[in-house]
């Protein structure tokens, strides 16, 4: 007899395509509560994201050797907890009818509050909302991601 050993996020991945027999199998290995999980139950943190995807976390030190900022980081880390919470959606940037949500941070003297809004000068206006590859599939995730990562989306921001 010969052991087959198989990854959570490939047990998951099997699950959501898997006929009903598979889908038993695995819920004998993994309980059926594995697969029930949303995603912000399983995505806590940074590295929980990288688990959830299947890479291994950034080595910060070996990047701030090679140049990069805390920004840079940042920047990189939110761009990986976003993929993992958006479960394989990616936005159609150039569909102007699909909702695509990004956290946003408001000023109330809170040391924690940032935003920018927006800017004006006579005749031109400028409006800053989010880039598309730090955007979310829907409000919830949205919500949650500013704040459980609050303090990356500072790092990135400011």
């Amino acid at each position: 007899m010969k052991t087959l050993q198989i990854s959570e996020q490939k047990a998951r991945e099997l699950y959501k395509s898997g006929s009903c027999e598979l889908k038993s199998i695995l819920e004998e290995s993994f309980g059926k509560d594995f697969f029930s999980q949303k995603i912000t139950d399983r995505v806590k943190t940074y590295e929980d994201a990288c688990t959830e995807l299947g890479i291994s976390p950034l080595n910060e030190d070996k990047l701030m050797d090679l140049g990069l900022t805390k920004h840079d980081i940042a920047y990189q880390k939110l761009a990986t907890i976003v993929k993992a919470l958006n479960e394989g959606w990616v936005p159609d940037v150039c569909d102007d009818r699909v909702y695509r949500w990004y956290p946003w941070f408001v000023t109330n003297g809170s040391p924690s509050s940032f935003a920018f809004g927006v800017s004006i000068y006579d005749d031109a206006f400028a409006c800053a909302g989010s880039g598309s590859r730090l955007c979310l599939k829907n409000k919830e995730l949205s919500e949650y991601c500013g704040k459980q990562f609050i303090d990356l989306w500072k790092q990135f921001i400011i």
